[in-house]
């Protein structure tokens, strides 16, 4: 993704499409179902396309935009183009047999916000960890899966990494419970290298480090681990990801996501200020 724009991700694109569709069809007066059965489809089908969560057929656009009194060559010219951005390939897709369909949604809304807020209580979180490190976390919730499997799933989440490299980079805040520090996933030089990268990482200009010391506050200990991301097209509401052992919940309610972004302000005043967290990743690294 080296040198995209923020927000170029597919599943925003296909996101905000849905969010024109439906703005179309309301202000045309047209119902769901007459719109679905405009383009031979259900009304469920139409509720899919507009919230982004199906891909889209040119032919079918073309139809509903005709059905919603859309007829100016610049206009249709508009939507049609967003349309081919949202239908093309993502990068995922060549690991579809190692990134499950509910991740693969949230590579797409990663790979698109300008800013991504998170707390993590058990590990480093998948956009700082290095490859060994990365594996041993995988390997540790997937111990009967294969080699091969394992090494997709990393190849994965390094190349997610290459979000750090975007021009113009989103905006990180990244908040890491000391005891994701302390605990030695794959032993303890594992653990070293990943500290020192901590450590480089922590000078990124883009990103902001943060430790939630051991004994922090109580809201750190109720929480769990929780993703803020917002994005910077208009029709795209801030989003709460919260990932679960098989899959993961997706919150837009504006008050629900109101409360995630407040605790997440909590935590990071709660959490030690980037400078005291280098000193710690320092101390930690000394006491081996």
């Amino acid at each position: 993704m080296s040198g995209q724009q923020a927000g170029s991700g597919t599943t925003a694109r296909r996101m905000v499409l849905g969010s024109r569709l439906r703005r179309l069809r309301e202000a045309s007066g047209v119902t769901r179902e007459q719109a679905g059965y405009s383009i031979r489809a259900s009304e469920s089908k139409i509720s899919r396309m507009e919230l982004g969560r199906v891909g889209f057929k040119a032919r079918d656009v073309a139809d509903l935009l005709t059905l919603y009194g859309v007829h100016e060559d610049d206009s249709r010219a508009a939507v049609l183009g967003l349309l081919q951005e949202a239908n093309a390939p993502a990068w995922w897709q060549s690991y579809g047999d190692a990134v499950p369909g509910w991740f693969q949604a949230y590579l797409g809304l990663e790979e698109a916000a300008c800013t991504i807020g998170s707390y993590e209580l058990q590990f480093v979180p998948g956009l700082l960890q290095t490859e060994e490190y990365a594996r041993a976390v995988i390997r540790l919730g997937n111990p009967a899966t294969p080699a091969a499997e394992i090494d997709r799933r990393v190849a994965v989440r390094l190349r997610r990494q290459r979000l750090l490299e975007t021009r113009p980079a989103a905006e990180l805040l990244i908040i890491v419970d000391e005891a994701a520090l302390r605990r030695p996933c794959g032993g303890p030089e594992v653990m070293r290298r990943q500290l020192h990268r901590l450590v480089e990482l922590a000078a990124h200009p883009h990103l902001t480090l943060q430790v939630m010391p051991l004994g922090g506050g109580g809201l750190a200990a109720e929480s769990g681990s929780f993703t803020v991301l917002s994005f910077p097209e208009r029709d795209l509401p801030d989003l709460v990801y919260l990932e679960q052992f098989t899959g993961a919940l997706y919150l837009d309610r504006p008050a629900e996501v109101a409360e995630y972004a407040a605790a997440l302000e909590r935590l990071r005043a709660e959490s030690l200020t980037p400078e005291r967290t280098a000193a710690l990743l320092h101390t930690i690294l000394q006491e081996d």
